[in-house]
């Protein structure tokens, strides 16, 4: 399939169904919107899903990850092999994401869409490497075209291909050293925003290490111009191949009326470049929190997307994400399964 005709594949959300799920909301033995954001979001999944009583059995949460060239300018406060290192974490079944993932019922896939080192074929990791890590932004181009175009239809593919075993919700998350630097430059292109007041300290850079980060993303603006209208060329010239591989995803899960959970400060950028691409996916994604971040509720607000939560999270992998799907399956629960003042035999408001 071509971007083009993904895109196009995106339709808007059924109002119908949304509708239901409003009045069954209230109906239900409690005063209206007494239950908030809950009783929104299952509102909203509704028209997602096209089900007045949408369920979340299967959920899926996808950790992509890729390196950056921008990693030799001094953005991040750990080594760029902890990237390939950390997915073999994940394999294992040892980080943060594994653990929520477990505590949620989801199962994590893991993709490589373009880390700097070889792996061996193994279970659980999907191999869609665009190329050994990006070119360093801050000297040219982080990829071209083709390859972008590449990294969001490989990230589609790998959506496809979880449908095909069961997918009712998707989360979003990534690994990549540095990666907030080409974040930052997202954001910066598209929200308008100066870079100081976007970036923020990723792995926990000290104060000469943010200076060089402002610096970096300053300098990839300069020397690439990325069109702020056109999201494939910002993707290109100040992007990252999970960053890609987390767009196209978002917009095949979009495309097949599937609810996003979008993570943290990066997982927003992809989802920038997302809507950026197809405006109309932007009424699929669900923001489950708001991170340390410096610019991440920029981002946020310039998506239009009110996050669930607010814990001071700043790690990714999706782990955001894995407690955002365990909100909207409650959401989803008290909508299908409370009972309504007709069922219950209780007196509505006076």
């Amino acid at each position: 399939m071509s971007l083009e005709a993904l895109i196009r594949n995106i339709q808007p959300i059924d109002q119908a169904a949304r509708a239901a799920g409003r009045a069954r909301q209230d109906s239900l033995t409690k005063p209206p919107q007494s239950l908030g954001r809950l009783e929104e979001l299952s509102i909203q999944l509704a028209g997602i899903t096209g089900q007045a009583l949408p369920k979340l059995t299967h959920k899926v949460i996808l950790t992509m990850a890729g390196d950056h060239g921008v990693a030799v300018e001094g953005v991040s406060a750990y080594p760029q092999e902890v990237t390939e290192q950390m997915v073999l974490n994940f394999l294992r079944g040892g980080a943060a994401i594994n653990v929520l993932a477990r505590h949620v019922g989801a199962r994590v896939v893991v993709v490589d869409m373009g880390v700097a080192a070889r792996f061996e074929p193994q279970a659980g990791l999907v191999d869609k490497k665009v190329a050994p890590g990006t070119q360093n932004m801050a000297r040219g181009p982080a990829m071209s075209r083709e390859q972008a175009t590449r990294a969001l239809l490989a990230g589609a593919e790998v959506v496809e291909a979880e449908i095909e075993k069961g997918l009712d919700i998707l989360g979003v998350g990534e690994m990549g050293i540095a990666n907030t630097t080409p974040s930052t430059a997202i954001a910066a292109v598209l929200t308008g925003f100066p870079v100081e007041r976007l970036a923020g300290r990723g792995t926990g850079v000290d104060d000469a290490g943010l200076e060089r980060k402002i610096g970096a993303v300053e300098r990839a603006l300069q020397v690439n111009h990325p069109d702020p209208i056109e999201a494939l060329d910002i993707l290109a010239k100040v992007g990252g191949f999970e960053i890609g591989g987390m767009a196209g995803a978002m917009l095949a899960a979009a495309a097949n009326q599937r609810p996003v959970m979008v993570d943290g400060f990066i997982s927003t950028a992809a989802a920038m470049i997302a809507v950026g691409l197809a405006p109309q996916a932007r009424h699929y994604l669900i923001a489950s929190h708001c991170s340390q971040e410096r610019g991440h509720r920029l981002m946020l607000e310039w998506l239009g997307l009110r996050p669930l939560f607010d814990l001071d999270l700043r790690l990714g992998e999706g782990t955001g994400a894995a407690l955002g799907i365990s909100l909207a399956e409650a959401a989803c629960k008290i909508l299908g399964e409370m009972a309504t003042f007709d069922e219950a035999g209780v007196s509505g408001k006076a």
